[in-house]
C-alpha cells in the first residue's frame, strides 16, 4: 500500500480539461493524485510534463470503454490506497455513434466500479456541460418530466438512453420527442446520473458525507471545441477542482448541476 493514504484521480487526464484539472490537483489536494489516459504513451508523457513543472502525479491506464481496464484500475486502487478520496469523470468525446457509448455508459460503468470505494468526505465530480441543459430544453414535455423526476431509477435512465441510440438509428428521434444533438443528450445523461448517484449516497451513505456532482466546465478550447473558445483549460478546470476540493465539513452542492462554481437548476 501507497505511503499516502489520500488519492485523487481524474480520467481522460492527458490533455485538454483533464489535464488542466489535474495540474491543480497535484498542487493543492493533500495526497496521491492519479493521471489517466486511455493511451499509455500519452498519458505517460503528461505525466512527464507536470513532473517537469515539479508535479508528482502517478499514472494508470483507464480506457473508459473497457470494463476490465476499469476493473484493474479499481484493483489498484483497493490495492495501493484501500479506496478513493476524489473522482473526476472527465474523459468524453462527441463522434457521432461512440458519442454515447464513451460519455454515458463509459463514465457509468466507472462510477458503477469506483463508487463503492469513495471513502468517507470523498468528492465525486462528474464532467457535465450547460449542453445538457440545453437539450433538456429541447426534448418533448413527456422526455423533460421524465428527466426531471426525482425518482428516475437508473435502469430507467438508461432504458432512456438506449432508447435514443435505437430512435436516432431508425431516423425517427425527432419525431419521438428527442433534439437533434446526441453531445447534448449524452450530457442529459451525465446529470441525470449524478442526480440519481447523488441521491443513493444520501439514502444509503449519509454518514459518509460523500458529496457528487455534475459540473460544466464552460466553453474550453480544447481538440473538442478548436480556438475559437473564449475560455483556457485552466479556466475550465476551476469549477470541476472546486468542487473535488470541497472542505470536509461542506454541506453541499450535492446532486446538483454547477457551472463558475454556482448551483444552476435543473
Amino acid at each position: 500500500m501507497s505511503s499516502c493514504s489520500r488519492v485523487a484521480l481524474v480520467t481522460g487526464a492527458n490533455k485538454g480539461i483533464g489535464f488542466a484539472i489535474t495540474r491543480d490537483l497535484c498542487r493543492r489536494f493533500s495526497g496521491d493524485v492519479v493521471l489517466t489516459a486511455r493511451d499509455s504513451a500519452r498519458g505517460r508523457a503528461a505525466v512527464q510534463q507536470l513532473q517537469a513543472e515539479g508535479l508528482r502525479p502517478r499514472f494508470h491506464q483507464l480506457d473508459i470503454d473497457d470494463l476490465q481496464s476499469i476493473r484493474a484500475l479499481r484493483d489498484f486502487l483497493r490495492k495501493e490506497y484501500g479506496g478513493l478520496d476524489v473522482l473526476v469523470n472527465n474523459a468524453g468525446i462527441a463522434f457521432k455513434e461512440v458519442t454515447m457509448k464513451t460519455n454515458f455508459f463509459g463514465t457509468r460503468d466507472v462510477s458503477t466500479e469506483l463508487l463503492p470505494l469513495m471513502k468517507p468526505q470523498g468528492r465525486v465530480v462528474n464532467v457535465s456541460s450547460m449542453e445538457s441543459l440545453r437539450a433538456l430544453k429541447n426534448c418533448s414535455p413527456e422526455l423533460q418530466q421524465k428527466f426531471r423526476s426525482d425518482t428516475i431509477s437508473e435502469e430507467e435512465l438508461v432504458g432512456l438512453m438506449n432508447k435514443f441510440v435505437e430512435d436516432t438509428r431508425n431516423g425517427v428521434h425527432q419525431r419521438e420527442g428527442w433534439p437533434n444533438s446526441t453531445y447534448g443528450v449524452t450530457k442529459i445523461g451525465i446529470t441525470v446520473l449524478s442526480r440519481i448517484h447523488a441521491r443513493n449516497l444520501s439514502a444509503h451513505r449519509r454518514g459518509d458525507k460523500i458529496l457528487l456532482n455534475a459540473c460544466c466546465p464552460g466553453w474550453v478550447r480544447t481538440d473538442l471545441t478548436g480556438p475559437q473558445a473564449p475560455k483556457s483549460p485552466e479556466e475550465g478546470a476551476e469549477t470541476p477542482v472546486f468542487l473535488a476540493l470541497l472542505p470536509s465539513d461542506a454541506e453541499g452542492p450535492h446532486g446538483q448541476l454547477v457551472t463558475e462554481k454556482k448551483v444552476v437548476k435543473w
